[in-house]
């Protein structure tokens, strides 16, 4: 069938780029004897014509012949054909939901539609994957009957026939998900489909692994299940998880000295700067599980959702698991946790703490760079932190930071990271080496405008690499960016020779964004910088519009001269940066009363971030005067958009008794279980919360002082 790819119309198709398909040649590539042309046609399939999870009309349209592919037992790669076919059915059914569809091209797309009828008439091919002798195609195959077949007598006997027949864990735990997706999917399916998931769960002859998958997978049918006994048991199957079973698959957390390069490739890799691909190693590394069972557990965190006790000691018992495969898969699900649900979760960091092993860089790292991310929840492991840091300085000597073991130079460096975001000076001799040396330089300097106490050693080296860096790159290219940042950090007067220069540099090479940056760090300095007055003066009047804010701001901080300013940023009210000119007039304070029309007529815009500065710029121009304005629109901004809560708080807590009718918003908000934003923005905000609600609760009478 594949020769008769060419009796198609393939040009008359669509796909994501709205360009030529060239479906016949990836077809014919998949079934080359070729192992590096197979490989090459299914990615160029993917990249094109099933592009980003999407079903065009040639996809559909090759369906038969990746059917073909699939039934031939001497084609290479059939595992890969076949989770291929099963990509393109899970994407047609999902989206068969008889909506609208559009093509790239602008018309009417059945493509999901036609997708998921040919794949509902090919469900016997799935079966017959399923049952294959080769284990890869038959891991491909096994959701496949969850998804396709209709009759769900035949479906529920299809998946429960397969459990016995399947040796490998992971295929097993895959049945078992399958037939719970069975059963969410077909109601006809569900009575069958659950009863035998609680038998399973119930069967003291069962496997561990098998027993917990199945009451995880019986939680997600049938959440209302979920009883006081639900999670000790499952924690009570999990301790019985033989070490062998939870790493028989996928790769194991890795031994310090192992040899595998866990850093960020060097510079100049493909053109590629080192924190850009950093990023990209981080993703791939976020992406591992190490564990069978991984997948698994955060289905059942997800079936949890709010319970935190429960999920607390789900996690306790991952993060002790003798498994040291369950126990680093665990190291995210608890950030996770952390970083989503407030709470007291000191518990949950000392076990965090105690993954920092110092034969186990691997782990140790994942320790770390967690920790580092939830700061200042994890404050409690400071010194935990502080400890890991002394030993690898001891055994490694002064240099730890640089020293050449890959492994164990991330965990050293993310733990030293974890204590800069601390604020705590003992990561200042690890950033000292690192600028010092040139090693990973541009990690330190992410962390270093956190550790004020070595403001006197870390200003001068930020300075001198800020000479040295390149403006005729652009974005992280540079590394201006983040070095002024960390400057700004510092708001010391040491750096404005170096923040001076950093703009007429980026001026040259016309990157205004980066001046603008610069403008910005000046500005946190204060009258203090005066002496780049020349240098910003002028800017004031440039053409670029951020460009003349940043130095408007910068005008006002250095200068403190409220004539000229004020002007200035009243006419910026009217352009894109009309938030950052509102929060500048707010600083300047009552001196900025003439902008207070144009400030008071944003208070009925559209846009909910403009109402809210402008809001507050009110406030801090004209105080009580407009208190029954202003709480009114930071009430309903708050209200219509909760990412505005912090901001809005901010101002409610300077407000004082003028911000009482907001109690009932701030008492919801100090009940929320759940964070809308970073942890330690999420974490003032909750103690502002807390600290305004008991001030406008008590009654006035009550209050000290009055």
């Amino acid at each position: 069938m594949i020769n008769d790819v060419d009796t198609i119309d393939w040009s008359s198709m669509s796909h994501a780029y709205g360009a030529a398909v060239d479906v016949p040649v990836w077809l014919r590539g998949m079934a080359s004897t070729d192992g590096e042309v197979r490989r090459k046609a299914l990615d160029d399939y993917y990249g094109a014509a099933h592009h980003q999870g999407d079903v065009y009309p040639c996809t559909v349209a090759s369906l038969p012949f990746l059917f073909a592919l699939a039934d031939d037992p001497t084609a290479g790669d059939r595992a890969s054909v076949v989770g291929l076919l099963l990509s393109i059915g899970r994407e047609s059914v999902g989206c068969d939901d008889g909506g609208i569809r559009f093509a790239p091209d602008g018309t009417i797309s059945t493509a999901c539609t036609d997708g998921a009828v040919m794949m509902r008439d090919r469900s016997a091919a799935f079966v017959a994957y399923a049952a294959d002798a080769d284990p890869p195609v038959r891991r491909a195959a096994i959701p496949g009957l969850g998804l396709f077949l209709d009759d769900a007598d035949r479906a529920v006997d299809a998946v429960r026939s397969r459990l016995p027949a399947e040796p490998g864990t992971v295929e097993r735990l895959l049945v078992i998900e399958t037939m719970a997706g069975l059963a969410l999917r077909l109601p006809a399916a569900r009575t069958a489909a659950t009863a035998w998931l609680r038998d399973l769960a119930d069967d003291s002859s069962a496997d561990p692994d098998i027993r917990l998958a199945a009451l995880v997978h019986h939680a997600r049918c049938v959440p209302d299940a979920v009883g006081e006994d639900t999670v000790p048991t499952a924690a009570d199957l999990l301790r019985r998880l033989a070490p062998a079973t939870g790493t028989s698959t996928g790769e194991k957390p890795r031994r310090a000295g192992s040899g595998s390069c866990e850093c960020a490739p060097a510079a100049g890799t493909a053109g590629i700067p080192r924190q850009i691909a950093a990023a990209f190693a981080d993703m791939a590394r976020h992406n591992r599980v190490h564990a069978p069972t991984t997948p698994l557990l955060r289905t059942f965190h997800r079936v949890l959702g709010d319970r935190l006790p429960e999920r607390t000691a789900l996690l306790t018992e991952q993060l002790r698991s003798p498994d040291p495969a369950i126990r680093f898969d665990a190291i995210r699900m608890a950030q996770d946790l952390i970083g989503t649900w407030r709470g007291d979760h000191a518990r949950l960091v000392g076990l965090l703490a105690d993954c920092l092993l110092a034969d186990d860089a691997y782990t140790a790292a994942a320790a770390a760079e967690s920790l580092g991310s939830l700061v200042p929840v994890t404050d409690v492991a400071r010194e935990a932190l502080a400890a890991f840091v002394a030993a690898h300085r001891a055994t490694y000597g002064p240099e730890a930071w640089a020293i050449p073991t890959p492994l164990v130079r991330r965990a050293h460096q993310e733990a030293v990271m974890a204590l800069a975001r601390l604020g705590d000076a003992r990561a200042l001799p690890g950033l000292l080496t690192a600028l010092d040396a040139d090693v990973d330089a541009w990690r330190a300097v992410q962390v270093a405008g956190h550790v004020r106490a070595g403001a006197e050693e870390l200003v001068p080296r930020l300075c001198r690499r800020l000479a040295a860096a390149d403006y005729s790159q652009e974005g992280p290219a540079s590394g201006a960016g983040a070095l002024i940042s960390a400057l700004a950090a510092f708001g010391d007067t040491a750096a404005v020779p170096a923040l001076t220069e950093a703009i007429n540099a980026a001026l040259r090479h016309e990157q205004w964004r980066t001046a603008a940056s610069a403008l910005t760090a000046l500005a946190s300095i204060g009258p203090d910088a005066a002496s780049a007055l020349d240098t910003v003066r002028p800017l004031a009047d440039a053409p670029d519009v951020n460009l003349r804010t940043a130095a408007t701001a910068a005008l006002w901080s250095l200068e403190r001269d409220p004539l000229d300013v004020v002007p200035r940023l009243h006419d910026l009210l009217d352009s894109h940066q009309h938030r950052d000119a509102a929060d500048v007039l707010g600083r300047i304070g009552p001196p900025a009363a003439p902008a207070l029309p144009r400030l008071k007529a944003m208070l009925s815009a559209h846009y909910d971030w403009a109402r809210l500065h402008a809001a507050v710029a009110v406030w801090d121009i004209a105080g009580a005067a407009e208190s029954d304005a202003v709480i009114r629109t930071l009430m309903e901004v708050w209200q219509g958009n909760d990412a505005t809560a912090f901001h809005v708080v901010t101002c409610l807590e300077r407000m004082g008794p003028a911000a009482a009718p907001a109690l009932p918003l701030l008492r919801a908000e100090a009940a929320r279980a759940r964070r809308s934003r970073g942890v330690d923005l999420d974490d003032e905000l909750h103690r502002t919360c807390r600290t305004l609600e008991r001030r406008f609760a008590t009654p006035p009478a009550s209050r000290p002082g009055v």
